[in-house]
């Protein structure tokens, strides 16, 4: 019997151990992969600072969500907007930084991104170093950027895929009619077709107005600036696109889309020639991740600082770091409110809206910060329904000519499956006290008594949504309610119609903020803070959060997009101010 308990003991001490060192070597591994990116880098002379395929350039620093315990050097770096144009800036008087080399295929960055990077890019030029691109098969966004360039050069079996925009939306009325999936729909505003494709079997008139007339606004502008940074009348230009010229390289050559076609180590020497190296010497190539490295820590003062608080990504109630979710951002907003080192708050939104009772909660608190200190906003690729919303009690909105804003309008969807229920043999019968009890069911529907007053909040929330617009507009309800309606406009557009104050990028926001704060001195700080590989490792650790990164892995971003759509509670039930659709540049 003492043989048995020894053993017994034995083993759950063995066990105890290997659990203990396997908690351990986890812990040194989140720890390793915390401090791999943290190692401040080295400009060597004669460097060329150079953009790759692994660089992933995003808006705020809630879309920086690192793979735990990958060690790859070589795995994508996530870059904010903010830091490259501020690379770029100081780039432009480093004596080490001798030129700039775009080196991408693929670019992951929104329009407005792009914009911003190539009138950097633009700016850098003035001081005499170059800027070059190459590429292999080079994707629209990539050839929109690369083309600001000196010169291009293109691989001689290599393509670009320069085709102009377009949207395609899926409509599914047929679909859930033959399934029997009953949708009930309530909405304000002719343009608001966030829920179009649950009732129609294509495109409505008001639709198709609106996004032709998106399409030609965004692709006007930036058409026009590859035409001329490639010196290419704009009409011979169109014909080019037209005509797919660019995926054959001749042709690109041919109608001047490219330079050169060469190998990328013909390339090489190039910029080795460019810069007089000698044989034996090597080509300093720097990324912008390492670049940014190498200087970020210097001078960073504790007072004065300019908040840039950032909303990315769909509006939720509750908790969470990967969208904007009001419970989150409430708590943000105040501590911001209460920071005496904060002397002005940049609100920057890249966001399509989402839940009209959140984005309430956060534009309150908005208005609270905004009667201490000053306010100032602006707008990334999406500011459109309840991303305009929380956009209304700012001092002053900046947006981007690309920005997709506006969408005034409010809308609720309730899907119910009595059809299909009832098809297949099932049916569900309520006992209740009082008349909408069972005011809603996933069999049986919405109450008569529940679709009223679900159409009652619809327009009333609308009408606050206008409201609030008029007030920080300083226009009529009638004026707002005519260019509402649900209606998404370029920024451009909504500059012209008085929907915002300047078109501007995020430093010439943050640049007013200083002003208006009367800083000459001051330093820029992100918030909210990101999310350190010890809280994000633990935080996924939640059976939900690790099911929802299994997924999201497995089907990809984009997808699991619409896999939420349907599966997530949060977008289900309620008032939503969301923008129906969003705009990819590929």
């Amino acid at each position: 019997m003492k043989s048995f308990f020894k053993n017994v003991i034995a083993n759950i001490v063995a066990i105890m151990i290997v659990i203990a060192i396997g908690i351990l070597a986890l812990l040194m591994m989140i720890a390793a992969s915390a401090l791999s990116g943290s190692e401040k880098a080295h400009v060597k002379n004669n460097s060329v600072l150079t953009l790759d395929f692994n660089t992933n350039i995003i808006d705020s620093p809630s879309e920086d969500s690192p793979e735990m315990f990958s060690f790859n050097a070589e795995k994508e770096k996530n870059v904010l907007i903010f830091d490259m144009i501020e690379a770029i800036k100081k780039a432009k008087s480093d004596d080490k930084i001798k030129g700039i080399s775009i080196e991408t295929d693929g670019l992951r960055a929104g329009m407005t991104q792009l914009d911003d990077i190539r009138a950097a890019l633009q700016d850098f030029k003035k001081s005499g170093k170059f800027v070059y691109a190459y590429g292999n098969n080079v994707s629209q966004p990539a050839y929109y950027l690369g083309s600001v360039a000196d010169k291009y050069f293109l691989n001689p079996a290599g393509g670009i895929e320069l085709k102009g925009l377009s949207t395609e939306i899926l409509y599914m009325k047929n679909f859930i009619n033959k399934y029997g999936i009953g949708m009930q729909i309530i909405r304000h505003g002719k343009y608001k077709s966030a829920v179009e494709p649950f009732l129609r079997d294509d495109m409505s008139p008001e639709n198709k107005e609106q996004i032709s007339t998106m399409l030609k606004d965004l692709w006007s502008g930036t058409s026009e600036k590859m035409a001329a940074s490639r010196k290419i009348d704009t009409a011979q230009f169109r014909t080019v696109v037209d005509s797919l010229y660019g995926m054959i390289p001749d042709l690109s050559l041919q109608h001047k889309l490219a330079d050169q076609l060469i190998q990328k180590t013909e390339y090489d020497n190039l910029i080795r020639t460019k810069l007089n190296l000698k044989e034996k010497d090597k080509l300093n190539k720097i990324s912008f991740i390492k670049y940014i490295s190498s200087y970020s820590e210097d001078n960073v003062k504790k007072d004065n600082q300019v908040a840039v608080l950032y909303a990315s990504g769909a509006i939720y109630n509750g908790e969470g770091y990967d969208a904007v979710y009001s419970e989150n951002f409430v708590k943000e907003i105040k501590k911001l409110t209460e920071n005496d080192k904060v002397k002005a708050v940049v609100f920057r939104i890249n966001s399509p809206g989402g839940s009209a009772n959140a984005s309430d909660e956060i534009l309150f608190e908005l208005q609270q910060l905004k009667k201490k200190k000053p306010l100032i906003v602006s707008f990334g690729d999406y500011a459109a329904s309840g991303g305009y919303y929380i956009a209304m009690g700012a001092d002053k909105i900046y947006s981007e000519p690309n920005t997709l804003t506006g969408s005034i309008g409010v809308f609720g969807m309730i899907p119910n499956f009595k059809e299909i229920a009832n098809k297949n043999g099932l049916s569900s019968h309520a006992v209740t006290t009082n008349a909408n009890s069972n005011m809603y069911s996933p069999i049986n529907g919405v109450t008569s008594g529940g679709i009223s007053m679900m159409t009652r909040s619809v327009e009333q929330t609308y009408k606050r949504f206008v409201y609030f617009v008029t007030q920080n507009r300083k226009k009529s309800f009638e004026q707002i309610d005519e260019i509402g309606g649900g209606r998404v406009w370029s920024g451009t557009r909504a500059k012209q119609l008085g929907l915002v104050d300047e078109l501007g990028s995020l430093n010439d926001a943050i640049n007013y903020a200083a002003q208006k704060a009367k800083m000459k001195e001051y330093n820029v700080a992100a918030y909210p803070k990101k999310v350190s590989p010890f809280e994000q490792f633990f935080k996924n650790m939640e059976e939900d959060e690790l099911s929802a990164r299994l997924i999201k892995n497995k089907i990809g971003k984009e997808n699991y997009k619409v896999f939420e759509q349907i599966t997530n509670p949060k977008l289900q039930g309620g008032v939503m101010m969301e923008m129906p659709y969003q705009i990819k540049f590929d």
